[in-house]
């Protein structure tokens, strides 16, 4: 359930963890995780300002996202969980943003669907920072690649890297995670690639989003500290 003082609490959070690392709040992007989150806890979050939201799974999205539509709600929506291919044109439909591509097969059938749509997707790269096996994402050295093959795509454009830090109560195993990635964001941007932006690092999530934000991120995705615990 959506709290107005869960929303000023995590606001307050991102503006410490940028005060101690000298860096201004605006620079960070709240996005609202919304995975079994109910519609009217949504309406409520964006009557109190928030305005990006990410979703794990497009069939639950779809329900979602026409659900405010159709009450005239349209915040900005981001795929943030594992796409597969033969969802990809019904995401490319729903979101403005998928911030999960990691393989070149799901970037060629994006860049189709985009094509068809008649409309500039723009996406970020996923990245398995961290090596865990249960993760998704492009391993660090392929993810260069990844990125440099994408940038030929006239329908795609890509803003920025994501990533999920390591799932250890540990700092010192997680802070590297996001550390790499931003050091992946600066091979990148020194490559001047078309259609290439590293104008986001989306990471950090309700338990190490503060370490994030110390490692350069500008997009973190909150749940659970948001809505409370998922049912």
């Amino acid at each position: 359930m959506f709290e107005a003082q869960n929303y000023i609490a995590v606001q307050e959070r991102i503006a410490s963890a940028c005060q101690r690392a000298g860096r201004n709040p605006a620079e960070v992007t709240l996005v609202g995780v919304t995975k079994t989150v109910a519609p009217e806890d949504i309406i409520a979050a964006c009557a109190h300002g928030l305005k990006i939201f990410g979703e794990n799974r497009v069939q639950e999205a779809a329900a979602k996202i026409e659900n405010l539509r159709q009450k005239g709600i349209t915040p900005q929506w981001h795929l943030i969980g594992h796409l597969q291919t033969n969802k990809a044109r019904h995401a490319v439909e729903l979101f403005d943003v998928i911030q999960s591509v990691d393989s070149a097969r799901l970037a060629e059938v994006l860049q189709r669907h985009a094509e068809a749509g008649r409309r500039m997707l723009e996406v970020f790269v996923e990245v398995n920072t961290s090596g865990e096996s249960t993760k998704f994402g492009a391993a660090p050295q392929d993810a260069f690649h990844l990125i440099r093959e994408i940038s030929s795509y006239s329908h795609l454009r890509v803003m920025g890297l994501m990533t999920i830090g390591a799932l250890d109560p540990d700092s010192s195993k997680i802070r590297p995670c996001f550390r790499s990635l931003r050091e992946l964001a600066e091979t990148v941007t020194a490559h001047h690639f078309p259609n290439v932006t590293m104008r986001h690092l989306s990471m950090g999530m309700t338990n190490d989003f503060e370490i994030a934000i110390a490692e350069g991120a500008t997009m973190v995705r909150v749940g659970r500290a948001l809505f409370g615990e998922r049912h």
